[in-house]
């Protein structure tokens, strides 16, 4: 049974059951309070809640450099884009930005339960990229087939996530926690249907012509919502995901008192086919996608730009032009569950841009390669110790530019979960 059918009609115990390859606490879309024992506890009778998180320490050497802002992780895009950008290679570095805290609940709604979930992190990013401060996860709640806030993707497929020390993850999988209305017309065991309107948004890559957009003062304007949706059917073996979406985008040309039009429009598009395949009974699985798009690099776990600009010259009135970047993204991983104390996860993903559909840069980012091997030891199912070795790689558009670097990163974690209320 899934965790929506199971039900259980109190609270059971103080601890929820979280399995040791499993990095993420939330799996699938639907929102879940477990006990010690595997069974989902519901609001039907009176309302719950579990307090969850775990702390955790991070420390290593980088062979290479990175961006100051991405010390700990491994993030191709932030890698050097020329010869001693970051200065020179060889890094030491210590972090607790991983750290997480949430809180899940569940409450009497009538027909079906409220249930809803609040969880946030150290890792900072934009504004905060660098510093170890509060950032927003989660902030999402769930009626029957109905949910709505802050929570993952429809497009994206956080179980195809490896079981890794590293914190941001294959560069060429689709991952974004995204603001949406979403509905769930199917949430059967084997197939489940999601659908969702979610908060639009991009990027844009001037090229060569920075100035000239600077001038005309374009603005990019989001008439519509992003719509996504992702079909997935389940069996004893695993599963297969097929999602989708598709976005409106638009740029206005502010300026009105010339002989030019840099106004335009257009429409991205994406598909993410993903599956985990277990190979035994011990939990060991195959981790997999592959996703191709046009201007979704937005979604994507390491990306730049979704619009880039090129020239046009057959236009009088246009003399530029806004044009969609393909993008495919590849992600292949095997979790290895050896027994109930160790775990190994190896594997590789790759992200990798057209430049050549607009006049980008030849420093442009156009290709992620990012790779990594770990052994894990858990003591207690909520304990974690171990070392990874992590491989992360840049290249180009068309300077010749191609740096690569490895890095060893140790961690130690503690996971804690307790009941409030009830």
């Amino acid at each position: 049974m899934s965790c929506v059918r199971r039900l259980a009609v109190a609270v059971m115990a103080v601890a929820v059951a979280v399995p040791v390859w499993s990095q993420n606490a939330t799996s699938l879309e639907e929102i879940s309070i477990t006990s010690k024992d595997g069974e989902t506890i519901t609001g039907n009778d009176k309302a719950v809640a579990q307090v969850y998180g775990f702390v955790q320490t991070d420390a290593g050497y980088n062979d290479g450099r990175i961006h100051p802002d991405w010390f700990d992780v491994v993030r191709p895009s932030m890698l050097p884009s020329y010869d001693n950008q970051y200065g020179e290679d060889g890094d030491a570095y210590f972090s607790v930005r991983q750290t997480r805290f949430g809180i899940k609940w569940a409450a009497p709604g009538g027909s079906s339960d409220i249930r809803g979930v609040f969880e946030w992190e150290l890792f900072g990013v934009g504004a905060d990229a660098g510093q170890t401060t509060i950032r927003l996860r989660h902030a999402y709640l769930q009626w029957g087939h109905f949910g709505a806030g802050q929570y993952w993707s429809p497009f994206m497929d956080i179980n195809v996530f490896p079981n890794s020390l590293e914190y941001w993850g294959p560069p060429g999988m689709a991952f974004f926690r995204n603001i949406q209305v979403r509905w769930m017309p199917v949430m059967s065991d084997t197939n489940h249907v999601s659908i969702a309107l979610e908060r639009p948004g991009a990027s844009g890559d001037n090229g060569h012509w920075d100035d000239i957009i600077l001038e005309k003062g374009i603005k990019a304007r989001f008439p519509l919502p992003d719509l996504s949706a992702e079909y997935r059917h389940s069996g004893d073996w695993g599963y297969v995901e097929i999602a989708g979406i598709l976005r409106k985008i638009e740029w206005d040309d502010m300026v009105t008192d010339d002989a030019y039009d840099l106004s335009g429009n257009a429409t991205g598009w994406g598909l993410n086919l993903s599956t985990n395949i277990r190979t035994g009974a011990n939990g060991s699985t195959i981790r997999a996608s592959v996703l191709y798009g046009e201007g979704v690099e937005n979604y994507m776990n390491d990306a730049t730009s979704d619009i880039g600009v090129a020239s046009n010259p057959d236009s009088a009135t246009r003399p530029l032009r806004g044009e969609l970047i393909p993008v495919w993204g590849l992600v292949l991983f095997y979790d290895i569950n050896w027994d109930e104390n160790w775990t190994t996860s190896v594997g590789y993903s790759q992200i990798s841009l057209d430049n050549d559909v607009y006049d980008a840069r030849p420093d442009t980012f156009e290709e992620g390669r990012y790779a990594l091997l770990n052994v894990l030891y858990h003591p207690t199912p909520a304990l974690m110790l171990g070392g990874e070795l992590q491989y992360g790689a840049r290249e180009n558009t068309s300077d010749g530019w191609d740096y690569d670097l490895f890095r060893i990163q140790f961690s130690f974690r503690y996971r804690f979960s307790f009941d409030l209320g009830g």
